[in-house]
């Protein structure tokens, strides 16, 4: 099966709540596209920092826990309750069109890509603003929100990719 027999997935009313939903890129055998840093597998905090400084063990920043798939040249990734499906092609046609994690009503629009070896978000209307995860030297998941305070946050792979 390849991406374009997969139907986008939506955030459902209210986000999915504290379990993934089920696996959407699941039945996708195409393989990842050339660029594509492998980021499939579910990840958890190891340590966060805003602004240079170590953030709290209270901070949601350390409870957090995404799903990443990846085929094709398509990205899914479930965290904070909501689903973020796009073609990492930069367009804005095939970019994530779905809900803001804050209040899971707000629209969200967000061209995605890969660049060498990055994936990079970049919210429609918003210029400077850009979502960042690669993989480190480490094998882990580097997430990285400048415009947020200067938000890094380390991630473990604790599943691999199915």
């Amino acid at each position: 099966m390849n991406t374009n027999q997969i139907p986008v997935a939506h955030t459902p009313r209210g986000g999915y709540g504290t379990t993934f939903p089920p696996l959407i890129l699941g039945g996708c055998t195409e393989p990842l596209i050339d660029g594509a840093p492998d980021l499939r597998g579910i990840w958890k905090t190891l340590s966060a920092t805003r602004g240079g400084e170590q953030v709290l063990a209270d901070d949601r920043l350390m409870s957090y826990t995404e799903r990443i798939e990846q085929c094709g040249d398509r990205i899914v990734d479930c965290g904070g309750g909501t689903i973020s499906d796009a073609r990492a092609d930069g367009t804005e046609q095939n970019g994530v069109h779905d809900v803001s994690a804050f209040d899971y009503t707000t629209p969200i629009h967000v061209v995605a890509s890969y660049e060498d070896k990055v994936f990079v978000l970049r919210p429609i209307g918003m210029p400077g603003i850009e979502v960042l995860r690669w993989i480190d030297e480490d094998g882990h998941m580097i997430w990285t929100r400048p415009d947020m305070g200067g938000i890094r946050v380390v991630l473990q792979r604790i599943s691999e990719p199915r």
